[in-house]
């Protein structure tokens, strides 16, 4: 099947050279062959592939000269993937062209599987450089990368830090207060990377019961503890590959954290109740809203899990840090929301922006957030958010409620318990969302279990008997 991807193969022996460019091109990449180095730099500043397939030795040019050559040309070719042909004793050249910047090389005679292997490895780290390129090119022009967006200097250092980073498989650990958009952070980092095309999978250490935390990122085997009647994936096979996110990892507990930390170290895990083990190939991410240092001296992280995590540190600043970031990070929601709710709202009036320009944001960004979607959902299409759209008694010094579907006002008065607030605050949720408990927790900001756990208190409290 024909993939656009261009590969051209440099090769002085005339049989050896058909039969790769017979191999390769079966494989569905487009294929030119040359007889030399002079040759193939001669095509490849003219056709421009993505993978130059060298043999070492050749006449006029060899392939060190071709890929010294293709890197004196600068930018048109510094993506191009050269892969070197070696023949036996040949290991140490190949080796010094590996440093020189050559993808990788193999020996003759070649094996096919490697070969394919290395191509579509090369193909992959292409579309990622050509990908980081288009997004650095976004993010000159508009404030954006990902799904993250401002201009200020402290979110153009972390964007800086994000494409730096991104290619590689290092660990990060991403700080900040809730709602300040770590797991956009990942998920960026996710999407700039080789294992875009990959799952990224994300797990809530803080919503995870204690007894079950190991089983839900490890797996676990039929029968390996009370209620385990099926063989069941961890979260590393289920983001094999791919990239993921343990958000809130200064809430796993010790013992976890240990058996996580062999894991990092040695790439291997072990399924509950497993005899053997099984490679890991996953990228790790972590999140946390606790200040790492802090959570390290009170014994709730482990120092040495600290250190494999913290390879690099991304930031995030509340919102009230960097308030000139706010308008554009307003428009783009907007975007967000006329999509997800099929509304054509047209921008934000001066009005309504002037009062949010002004406020602290306790919530942040998700807080930001859930007042745009509220916003959406109550003004007609085509009209702009105007100041009426924001929420009663907003920037009064109260934190926004996070729910976005009732446009109504909770009754409170003066004296009211927390508890009570809160119960308000879920039953109307409720009732405004025609009582879908997912939705409902997701305009809340909680998980499914923590909704149904608090609506079985509520149930409780009404069956006790009044004394």
């Amino acid at each position: 099947m024909e993939n656009n991807v261009k590969v051209l193969i440099a090769e002085d022996e005339p049989n050896a050279l058909m039969g790769l460019a017979e191999l390769i091109s079966g494989w569905g990449y487009q294929t030119d062959t040359a007889r030399d180095g002079v040759e193939a730099l001669e095509k490849a500043l003219a056709w421009n592939p993505a993978i130059v397939v060298t043999d070492l030795k050749m006449p006029r040019l060899d392939g060190i000269g071709l890929l010294a050559k293709l890197a004196e040309e600068g930018s048109g070719m510094s993506n191009v993937a050269v892969v070197m042909l070696t023949a036996m004793g040949s290991i140490e050249l190949a080796v010094d062209a590996m440093k020189l910047g050559a993808y990788d090389f193999l020996q003759k005679p070649v094996d096919a599987t490697r070969l394919r292997t290395i191509l579509a490895n090369a193909t992959r780290q292409r579309e990622t450089e050509i990908e980081l390129e288009v997004a650095r090119r976004r993010l000159r022009e508009t404030g954006v990368l990902g799904s993250l967006v401002g201009s200020s200097k402290a979110m153009r250092q972390i964007f800086a830090l994000i494409e730096q980073i991104a290619p590689s498989n290092v660990s990060v650990l991403i700080t900040g207060e809730s709602g300040t958009g770590k797991e956009l952070v990942a998920r960026t980092l996710h999407e700039l990377s080789p294992r875009k095309t990959r799952p990224f999978v994300a797990l809530n250490c803080a919503a995870i019961p204690e007894t079950l935390i190991e089983s839900e990122i490890f797996g676990h085997e039929k029968g390996a503890f009370t209620g385990a009647v099926d063989r069941r994936a961890g979260c590393f096979e289920l983001a094999s590959g791919g990239t993921l996110l343990l958000d809130e990892v200064g809430e796993m507990p010790i013992g976890t954290q240990a058996k996580l930390l062999r894991v990092l170290e040695e790439r291997k895990l072990r399924r509950l109740g497993a005899r053997t083990e099984q490679d890991v190939d996953v990228r790790v991410l972590a999140a946390t809203n606790r200040d790492p240092d802090l959570a390290v001296s009170q014994g709730h992280l482990r120092a040495d899990l600290f250190y494999r995590l913290n390879v690099f540190n991304i930031h995030m600043p509340p919102l009230r840090e960097h308030p000139e970031d706010l308008p554009a990070m307003v428009e783009a929601m907007i975007s967000e929301m006329n999509r997800k709710h099929g509304r054509r709202v047209a921008g934000v009036a001066t009005s309504m922006l002037e009062r949010m320009m002004v406020y602290d944001w306790p919530g942040n960004a998700r807080e930001l957030r859930n007042t745009i979607e509220r916003a959406v959902i109550l003004c007609p299409d085509g009209a702009p958010l105007d100041a009426g759209h924001l929420p009663p008694g907003f920037a009064k010094g109260q934190p926004l409620a996070p729910s976005v579907a009732d446009p109504g006002v909770i009754p409170l008065h003066v004296g009211s318990t927390v508890n009570e607030a809160e119960r308000l605050l879920i039953l109307r949720t409720l009732e405004a969302t025609g009582q879908n408990k997912t939705r409902a927790a997701e305009i809340l900001g909680v998980s499914l279990k923590t909704l149904h756990n608090k609506l079985k208190e509520y149930s409780r409290a009404q069956e006790m008997p009044t004394s």
